[in-house]
């Protein structure tokens, strides 16, 4: 399994700190978030995301998230 930690919005969002899905590509993944936590289709398109501490920038398709690995979803922050 796969281990997707939310923060600030994207936590409020999903109504979940984290959940745990199958692995398979990053896209794949956050098409079942939506559809698993709707309230995350307004949110995700403005997160960024980090696999296993990498940050990965608009290679969503081709990402493989393998088994044992964690995905942050991190919305932008306000401040500094």
């Amino acid at each position: 399994m796969v281990t997707v930690r939310f923060f600030a919005a994207a936590r409020t969002s999903a109504g979940v700190d984290h959940v745990d899905v199958p692995p398979g590509s990053l896209a794949d993944i956050l098409t079942g978030l939506t559809q698993t936590f709707p309230g995350l289709d307004a949110v995700l398109p403005r997160c960024s995301y980090l696999v296993d501490g990498i940050a990965v920038h608009g290679e969503h398709s081709i990402t493989v998230v393998a088994d044992g690995s964690s995905v942050d979803v991190l919305p932008p922050f306000a401040g500094g």
